[in-house]
């Protein structure tokens, strides 16, 4: 029995997952859907209306955990009214297997993780794609730098950098060329796009351009030497980041294995925790040692986390 509603909870996750994942980005809701959808399943039709509220009260933020600028920043075409939706039916699915499994304290810490869970993804896409794009960059500007050489010009070195290379770069750089083909400057669209993305080497690129346009030179060769620059200071970032590892593995270790030892124990043996929730000394205890490990993982994060 256990095993059937764990099975049915992960086939009506799956189904809002299908019914909610969107296929455009930067589209308005009621764009994507025909007027008149007589033929609509009542699933569709029920996404569409709690999609649609959600919009209105959400809006379209740029700002935020899950705002637009985070969203995009991690790859993900969603809009902040889907991604809060699918949090939310995620939020009540695992309260409900928690209530299955254990009863109301699991529920709501099951719950409670799902938004947390949701933030630690965005930021781990974020942080991946924001590597990667930083392990393109050399490519990218040899690439323009042979385009410039061969008589293009920036634009359209930039399109074929696009064509060429696989994403991000390739998504960022075809952003950039279609912002340049309705009129906006070209420096414009790459400092912002630097600035998304945390990238100093990418801003550098567009304040060269920029200048370069102003006072003129040859900026093929300009970008050999922001080549090689990049070039030297990924080689410095790997060696630090390789130095840094067995630390960030310990602090995520000792982060997350209290919680996965009360759980654990939860399970095992439900009377040893619930003592805890009996009293109003164990709650107390319960949110002094949330206070403390707050406390701890921040101080920790501090210490193995380097700025370059």
């Amino acid at each position: 029995m256990l095993a059937g509603a764990v099975l049915i909870l992960l086939a009506v996750a799956l189904g809002f997952f299908v019914a909610f994942r969107p296929r455009y980005t930067d589209i308005h809701v009621d764009r994507r859907r025909p007027p008149a959808e007589s033929n609509s399943s009542m699933v569709s039709k029920l996404s569409g209306v709690t999609v649609a509220a959600m919009e209105r009260r959400v809006g379209h933020k740029n700002s935020g955990p899950f705002g637009r600028d985070a969203l995009g920043g991690a790859g993900l075409k969603l809009q902040p009214a889907e991604f809060a939706v699918l949090v939310l039916v995620a939020a009540f699915i695992l309260g409900l297997a928690g209530y299955v499994l254990q009863g109301w304290l699991l529920a709501v810490v099951f719950a409670g993780m799902c938004p947390v869970a949701a933030k630690a993804l965005i930021s781990f896409r974020t942080g991946r794609r924001r590597a990667a794009f930083e392990a393109q960059l050399s490519d990218m500007l040899m690439s323009l730098s042979g385009s410039l050489r061969a008589g293009h010009s920036i634009a359209q070195s930039m399109r074929s950098a696009s064509v060429e290379m696989s994403a991000p770069m390739g998504e960022e750089l075809a952003r950039i060329v279609n912002e340049d083909r309705v009129g906006r400057p070209l420096s414009e669209s790459m400092a912002e796009v630097g600035l998304r993305l945390q990238c100093e080497d990418f801003q550098w690129l567009s304040q060269a351009i920029e200048i370069n346009r102003e006072v003129g030179g040859d900026l093929a060769g300009v970008l050999d030497h922001v080549a090689d620059t990049v070039r030297e200071r990924a080689q410095i970032k790997g060696q630090i980041r390789a130095l840094a590892a067995e630390g960030k593995f310990s602090a995520y270790i000792l982060i997350a294995l209290p919680f996965f030892v009360a759980i654990f124990i939860n399970l095992v043996n439900p009377g040893y925790m619930a003592v805890l929730t009996e009293t109003m000394l164990g709650w107390l205890l319960m949110a002094v040692s949330v206070v403390m490990m707050a406390i701890g993982s921040f101080w920790i994060s501090r210490m193995v986390k380097i700025a370059f």
